[in-house]
C-alpha cells in the first residue's frame, strides 16, 4: 500500500485529490503563496478526519487543515503535505433557540450559520466580506474578527465548546454547551487561533444572539479621528451599547476605491478625509418598532446625534441610510477593502492593533516616517476604529525585499512604542513569523514551542506556520 492508495481505500477515489485535480488547492486568495500538496483529501465527517491524520503519521507527511481557502496569510500553504478540507463537513447539527447555541461542523460557511440562525429570529454576530466563503473550521483557526466585534467580541468570544482531532488522530471531545466551566485548564482557547498547528478542529459549539430588530446605519466625515471617538463613546452611552460597527475609511482609502470601482457612489463631494461608516443594532422592540409617525427609535436617535454634533462641529457631513438597499451600498464600500488593495501592486499589507485612542497617533506617526523608507511610496488603510484594528497598506514604489522588510519592521516599531500587536485578526501563518521572532516576548515563544511539542512532538501539523524557527 502507498499513502495514495491507503487514503483511497479510507474515503473513496472522488474524494482523494491528486495531480491537477488540485488545482484549487495550489495558490491562496492574494496571490503571494503557492502549495503543492501531495494530495487534498476530503473527508465526511470526524472519524475519517482521524483516519487521514493517522494514515499520514505512518508515512510522516505533514497534514494541513483547509477551509475556505479565504485566509491573507498562507497559513494554509504546504509543499509536500497532505491537505484535509473540510468543505464536505458542513452540516449544521442543530440550532438551540431556547439555549442560544448552534452545533456545527467546521465545513459550515458563514452565510448559511447566519441564515440558519436567521430562521429562528437569532443572529451569529461574525460578520465579514468574505462571509461567503469562510468556513466556522477556518474562522476558528484564525480567532477571525470582522465588524462586529466591538459589540460581541472576535471568534474566540463566541465559541463554547469544540471537537479537535490531535495528531495521533483521537478526537478530542470539547464540545461543551456551558458557559461556566472551571474544570482544570481552558483547552478550548489553546485550539483557537492556533491555524492547525495543535490539531484540526472538527466541530464546534456557537453562540447566538438575538437578531437586531432594526438598524440605525449612517456614514458620516468628522473633523478628526478624535473626534470621531467622541461620537463613538456618546453613541455608546445613548444606546446602552449597542453600537454594533465603527469602521474607519480615509480620503486615501475612498480615493484608490474611486480608481478600482468608478462604479460605486462617493458619499461626499468633495471627499472628505476622515469617513466613518456607523451602525447600531436595535434588539428592544421599543427602539426598533415605529411610532405613529413612521420614526424608527433607533433611527431617530442616531440622527439626534448627529444632528448635534454637526451642530458642534465635530461632524462635517452625514447621510443616514433610509432603506436596506442604502444599508447594503454604505457596506459595500467598506467590505471592498480586500479587493481594491491586494488589486494593486506591489503591496505591502499589514494587520496591526494598537489602543482605539491611539490609532491616530500610529498613522502620524508612519505618515512622517514612511517617506524616509521610500520618498515616493502611498499609504492607504481601514480601519476597525471601535476595537483598534488597523488594516494598513503601503504601496511602494518598487518590489524589493529589502524595502518590504523595512516598512513592515517601521510598522512593528510603532505598534510596539504604542503598546499594540503586529497581528489583530488574520492570523499569523507564513507571514508573520518574522514579526513573531522580532516582536513576540521570548517566554512567551518558549512556551508555545513547549505546548506544540506535547501535543505535536512530530511536528506534522500544519508545521511552519505561526511560532518562528530557533536561530
Amino acid at each position: 500500500m502507498t499513502l495514495i492508495a491507503e487514503l483511497t481505500q479510507a474515503l473513496g477515489a472522488a474524494h482523494v485529490l491528486t495531480g491537477a485535480d488540485r488545482a484549487g488547492h495550489t495558490g491562496d486568495w492574494t496571490g503571494s503563496y503557492t502549495a503543492d500538496p501531495v494530495a487534498v483529501v476530503r473527508p465526511a465527517n470526524t472519524a475519517e478526519v482521524a483516519a487521514c491524520v493517522r494514515i499520514a503519521a505512518k508515512y510522516a507527511v505533514p497534514v494541513v487543515p483547509v477551509s475556505g481557502r479565504t485566509g491573507l496569510v498562507g497559513g494554509a500553504m504546504t509543499q509536500g503535505g497532505l491537505m484535509i478540507s473540510v468543505e464536505r463537513m458542513n452540516r449544521i447539527r442543530e440550532i438551540r433557540p431556547q439555549a442560544r447555541i448552534a452545533v456545527v461542523e467546521a465545513g459550515v460557511i458563514l452565510d448559511s450559520l447566519h441564515a440558519a440562525a436567521e430562521a429562528e429570529g437569532l443572529y451569529f454576530p461574525l460578520w465579514f466580506g468574505a462571509r461567503g466563503s469562510a468556513m466556522i473550521g477556518g474562522v476558528l483557526s484564525t480567532n477571525a474578527g470582522g465588524s462586529n466585534v466591538l459589540r460581541y467580541g472576535s471568534t474566540r468570544a463566541l465559541c463554547l465548546g469544540l471537537e479537535v482531532v490531535l495528531a495521533d488522530g483521537q478526537v478530542l471531545n470539547l464540545m461543551s454547551e456551558l458557559h461556566k466551566d472551571n474544570s482544570g485548564y481552558d483547552l478550548r482557547n489553546l485550539f483557537i487561533g492556533a491555524e492547525g498547528t495543535l490539531g484540526i478542529i472538527t466541530a464546534a459549539v456557537m453562540k447566538l444572539v438575538p437578531r437586531p430588530r432594526a438598524y440605525a446605519t449612517a456614514t458620516l466625515a468628522a473633523r478628526s479621528l478624535p473626534d470621531a471617538l467622541v461620537l463613538l463613546n456618546r453613541l455608546r452611552n445613548e444606546t446602552g451599547g449597542a453600537v454594533e460597527a465603527f469602521e474607519y475609511m480615509p480620503e486615501s482609502y475612498m480615493r484608490r476605491l474611486a480608481e478600482a470601482r468608478p462604479d460605486i457612489r462617493q458619499p461626499f463631494t468633495p471627499r472628505q478625509q476622515v469617513n466613518i461608516l456607523v451602525e447600531v443594532g436595535a434588539v428592544a422592540p421599543r427602539d426598533a418598532t415605529p411610532n405613529d409617525a413612521g420614526d424608527v427609535p433607533v433611527v431617530a436617535l442616531l440622527t439626534q446625534v448627529l444632528a448635534d454634533m454637526l451642530e458642534e462641529g465635530t461632524v462635517l457631513e452625514a447621510e443616514i441610510a433610509q432603506n436596506e438597499a442604502q444599508r447594503r451600498a454604505m457596506w459595500e464600500r467598506r467590505e471592498l477593502a480586500a479587493e481594491i488593495t491586494f488589486a494593486r501592486k506591489p503591496a505591502i499589507d499589514t494587520d496591526i492593533a494598537v489602543p482605539v485612542d491611539q490609532v491616530d497617533t500610529f498613522l502620524q506617526r508612519m505618515a512622517a516616517r514612511l517617506p524616509s523608507l521610500d520618498a515616493g511610496a502611498e499609504d492607504i488603510c481601514v480601519a476597525h476604529l471601535g476595537d483598534g484594528n488597523v488594516h494598513y497598506t503601503v504601496f511602494p514604489t518598487r518590489d524589493d525585499a529589502a524595502l518590504y522588510d523595512a516598512v513592515v519592521e517601521a510598522v512593528e516599531d510603532e505598534v510596539q512604542a504604542l503598546h499594540g500587536s503586529f497581528s489583530a485578526e488574520h492570523g499569523v501563518g507564513l507571514s508573520k513569523r518574522a514579526s513573531m521572532a522580532r516582536r513576540k516576548d521570548p517566554v512567551a515563544l518558549a512556551v508555545m514551542r513547549s505546548v506544540k511539542a506535547a501535543l505535536d512532538p512530530e511536528n506534522r501539523m500544519n508545521p511552519g506556520k505561526i511560532i518562528p524557527d530557533l536561530a
